[in-house]
């Protein structure tokens, strides 16, 4: 069982160190700096798309989550202790349900990202008045999805970094 754990909290802590990490490096630096310069944001987008880095991104969300929900499970003894009640318990609980709805939030932030990659990969020269409509739309829907992606993602990485000295 100590393997099982340790491999668990490995892809649990390494994964949402990386997913947490992106997610936030990304809401708060790189799509607010790419903003300012349209050219380097049509390079930008189409680069995203080769490098995978939304899918890495997506991958370490659901191992995280994965891994997380599985050391929740042992340490509940299959969601049937009284550890649930506890204030660990609560905490990581907490934790994982923000981490649950983060997956979620992720997901509705890669969907604009997604938009704005394909258009800027069509734009040749100068974008139509269509293209610059749509990556409208997606910087707006990015803007909005990302401050509650890393409000959320921000909560449950409180919740997981404090609730082992969680005392009720």
């Amino acid at each position: 069982m100590n393997t099982l754990m340790i491999i668990l909290r490995l892809i649990h802590i390494i994964g949402g160190v990386f997913w947490v990490g992106t997610s936030l490096l990304f809401s708060f630096f790189i799509i607010p700096s790419i903003r300012a310069t349209s050219e380097v944001e049509q390079n930008f987008w189409g680069l995203l798309i080769k490098t995978h880095l939304a899918e890495a991104h997506g991958i370490s969300a659901i191992l995280t989550v994965l891994a997380g929900a599985g050391l929740y499970w042992i340490d509940s003894q299959g969601f049937t202790s009284g550890w649930m009640t506890s204030g660990p318990g609560l905490g990581f609980g907490i934790g994982g349900i923000f981490g649950f709805l983060g997956v979620i939030t992720s997901i509705l932030v890669a969907l604009p990202l997604r938009a704005l990659a394909e258009t800027a990969a069509q734009i040749q020269g100068s974008p139509t008045p269509e293209q610059m409509d749509k990556i409208q739309a997606a910087q707006k829907r990015l803007g909005v999805m990302g401050r509650i992606d890393s409000a959320v993602l921000i909560i449950a990485l409180i919740c997981m970094a404090t609730a082992r000295y969680w005392r009720f």
